[in-house]
């Protein structure tokens, strides 16, 4: 029952006194929305609010948000806006995403009202028998480092978006990166301090584009990745199989052979991504969608039908009540989570049980007054113990909302800040980590296996209305803060009537192990010490920070306005017209 203040400087202390006192109003920094919490304290908008009529994007970085608003200026649909932002993030945002990452998507067709989604996460090598790593002392998965790479799954998602939904072509769509990862782009002073923190752990070819000369580039410094810009430009001429059956696929996987992994050029032959359909619920008279399994998404499901349980209009938005059921049922979904989210071609992952609602009924009513930490999965299984999973990690989301409806949920990542830390020489080319995301354990829905999709925290989301048709996009990057960021966003917008922008500006909480929690420092004192006296171990942040993730919303009201959010705790950007 502690409180400990972290990472908070004078600037920061500053800025949080001012909007809470309601003195940082002048109209260039806030919006006239106002919400009373049940804490009497104001919150108003304090980022421009952006909408439009006929489009919107929002991406985590302002390139790729101008790439994805100039392709549907230009007559191009939301797919094909999607896959030009996610390559120009593949540049832009270099430590959260790459070439040599994973996908995971929600499309709405807006013609049939149908919600598809793509699960584009690679497999583990056909050599990646537990035993590989077991008979090198292994107990568990190492976080970075070659036998933590998985196929990238990333370029076939891009694809294969186009070729079932857009109109333009993939060389089109890369277009924009390659002339960016040619030609350079600005360092901003995010990417400057990323950068400084994580630079150093990349190899040597990495350290050469990212840490060049034992030192880290400074914001306003150009970055240039020429290497990146040709293998844009060998997928663009010749297709993602390429990077699968071609030169790329077996440039990567000699290296990693050479670094001691079990990948070989006949895993990136085989690979394929899979279309599958999206898992729902229903909230507040909406119907929430989210991807599958192997995917974390189930985890907001559950967290929003226990809420459910909740009189959360009573309870007061960001009250000490509401803040406390809802890191307890977070705590509760983990636990199922860590037990059970594994690839289903591989092991039976009770999806229909876990999000029962009477059987969530029944974890709700776990919860006392009191923080617990010893919540394990309700399903009857033989072995409780879970795998030790490591949460934390980068990634970059984007969204789109095109003229006619449609509507793209994409999230891409590399795990951590650079992934395996491992640039493959010659192609500019980071590789991701998320074999990390996989069991040693004996019998663990999750334990490594010849072709097995990792556990993976990617999620995206979206809302429909009782007649199944598209009410907005959802998500954000942070790792397992991923559901609990838009848990808390999708209450602020249904529950508490909050703008987009109001919903992700609120202050958020974040769990970490045990009862430890994270609170943003803007929370009123009184519901802070309410949560410690109930046995929560706090953590006071600062508001603005990656912690919190990185939220955007795209909501579609009844007259159609596209009102958009988008989060400057790192870089995200909206634009519409």
């Amino acid at each position: 029952m502690k409180i400990i203040r972290s990472g908070l400087n004078l600037r920061h202390v500053i800025l949080s006194a001012m909007v809470q006192t309601s003195l940082f109003t002048t109209s260039a920094y806030a919006a006239t929305t106002e919400i009373q919490t049940s804490e009497n304290v104001v919150l108003q908008e304090i980022r421009p609010e952006t909408g439009g009529l006929h489009g919107a994007v929002v991406s985590e970085h302002p390139l790729a948000s101008q790439v994805g608003y100039d392709v549907l200026k230009a007559g191009g649909n939301a797919v094909d806006a999607a896959v030009s932002m996610a390559a120009m993030l593949s540049v832009v945002r270099p430590h959260m995403n790459s070439v040599g990452g994973d996908t995971f998507a929600l499309f709405y067709d807006a013609e049939t009202g149908e919600i598809t989604a793509l699960n584009s996460s690679g497999k583990a090598a056909g050599l990646a028998e537990p035993g590989f790593f077991t008979s090198q002392g292994l107990e568990r998965l190492p976080f970075t480092g070659p036998l933590t790479v998985t196929v990238p799954g990333t370029v076939a998602s891009w694809e294969a978006s186009l070729k079932r939904y857009g109109t333009i072509s993939l060389s089109d769509a890369l277009q924009p990166a390659i002339e960016v990862a040619r030609d350079g782009f600005m360092v901003s002073t995010t990417l400057a301090a990323d950068l400084a923190k994580a630079g150093p752990r990349l190899n040597e070819a990495g350290k050469a584009v990212f840490y060049p000369a034992a030192a880290p580039l400074e914001a306003g410094s150009i970055l240039k990745n020429p290497d990146l810009a040709g293998s844009l430009s060998a997928i663009a001429k010749d297709g993602a199989s390429v990077m699968y059956e071609g030169n790329l696929g077996q440039k990567m996987a000699a290296f990693l052979e050479a670094e001691g992994s079990p990948l070989r050029a006949s895993d990136f032959a085989s690979f394929k991504p899979e279309w599958t359909t999206a898992v729902s619920m229903p909230f507040q008279g909406k119907n929430v969608h989210t991807v599958k399994p192997n995917s974390q998404g189930i985890v907001l499901l559950q967290m929003l039908t226990m809420a459910g349980n909740m009189p959360l209009k009573e309870m007061g938005q960001n009250s000490a009540p509401l803040l406390h059921n809802l890191i307890e049922t977070t705590k509760i979904a983990f636990a199922d989570r860590d037990r059970w989210v594994a690839d289903p071609a591989y092991a039976d992952v009770p999806v229909g049980g876990l999000l029962d609602p009477a059987y969530l009924k029944k974890r709700y009513a776990l919860i006392s007054n009191k923080a617990s930490a010893d919540y394990i999965s309700g399903l009857s299984v033989p072995d409780d113990k879970g795998a030790l999973l490591n949460e934390d990690g980068d990634t970059v989301f984007l969204m789109v909302v095109d003229e006619k409806g449609n509507a793209v949920s994409w999230v891409q990542s590399l795990y951590s800040s650079f992934g395996s830390n491992l640039m493959v020489p010659g192609t500019g080319i980071v590789l991701h980590n998320r074999g990390a995301g996989f069991s040693l354990e004996e019998g663990h829905p999750n334990q490594i296996a010849p072709g097995k999709r990792p556990f993976h925290t990617l999620m995206a989301a979206m809302v429909t209305d009782d007649n199944g048709k598209f009410e907005m996009t959802i998500g954000t990057p942070g790792g397992s803060g991923q559901p609990q960021f838009i848990t808390q966003a999708i209450i602020n917008s249904y529950v508490f009537d909050m703008s987009p922008q109001l919903s992700i500006e609120s202050p958020r909480y974040r769990i970490g192990s045990g009862t430890a929690v994270t609170l943003d420092e803007r929370l009123p004192d009184s519901v802070i010490r309410s949560l410690t006296e109930q046995g929560h171990d706090i953590t006071l942040s600062e508001s603005w920070v990656a912690n919190f993730g990185s939220l955007q919303i795209i909501r579609r009201l009844p007259n159609g306005v596209l009102r958009t959010g988008a989060d400057m705790r790192r870089e995200a950007t909206a634009l519409a017209w």
